[in-house]
């Protein structure tokens, strides 16, 4: 399969933004885009916090006209909510209306008492949102920036994107921070002013810092 690489952007509704596509998240887009395509009329998208996993099922009901579940593995608190997801099934393929689900994790995972369901979640496709990769990450960062209205310079996305978890929660987190700081300070935000900034609540050091010159090779 080809991947699609950044700076891509498959385009929903204004309230939902764009939603960046590189190699971490591009087989569950063709996926979705492929729904004419699917062997039963259900699939599941599953992952990471703060993936974009729900603005990508909006998308996707959007261009389908299909139905989806949000928080599927965990409808009401405690648990799936097995009769909604059941009777949602069987509509879907005595509609042929298209049904995604979305979660955390493999629905083989989910706390599932009904039989009859447990065995339909086996057989139903699933796709991942993986963690994102270098280049999604970078675009991430960026875009947080850029959204927010912080200035910033030109090094500071790869100078983070060395030295932060590279996970969905972990880029939001930081540049919350971040903007924050320079808001408060008026401040632009440099390498210096995040370390400064990231060091003070804790987040540094995650990975050792950059070494002297002359160690460097």
């Amino acid at each position: 399969m080809s991947q699609i690489s950044l700076p891509f952007e498959w385009h929903g509704g204004a309230e939902d933004g764009d939603f960046l596509v590189s190699d971490a998240n591009a087989q569950a887009v063709a996926h979705l885009e492929r729904w004419r395509d699917w062997p039963l009329s259900v699939s599941v998208l599953i992952g990471p916090p703060r993936s974009g996993r729900s603005t990508l099922a909006r998308q996707f009901v959007a261009m389908s006209g299909g139905e989806i579940i949000d928080d599927a593995q965990d409808g009401d608190g405690q648990g799936p909510d097995e009769h909604r997801l059941f009777h949602a099934w069987n509509a879907a393929q005595t509609e042929r209306r298209p049904l995604l689900m979305v979660g955390r994790t493999s629905p083989a995972g989910w706390p599932v008492a009904l039989p009859d369901l447990r065995s339909r979640l086996a057989a139903v496709p699933h796709v991942v949102i993986e963690e994102p990769d270098e280049a999604l990450a970078r675009a991430l960062i960026a875009r947080a920036f850029d959204r927010a209205g912080a200035s910033y310079a030109a090094d500071v996305p790869d100078w983070l994107l060395r030295r932060v978890e590279r996970s969905y929660g972990a880029i939001d987190a930081i540049t919350q921070l971040l903007d924050r700081a320079a808001l408060s300070s008026g401040r632009k935000i440099s390498v210096a002013m995040a370390k400064e900034a990231l060091q003070s609540a804790g987040f540094l050091p995650i990975v050792p810092l950059d070494p002297p010159p002359q160690q460097r090779e």
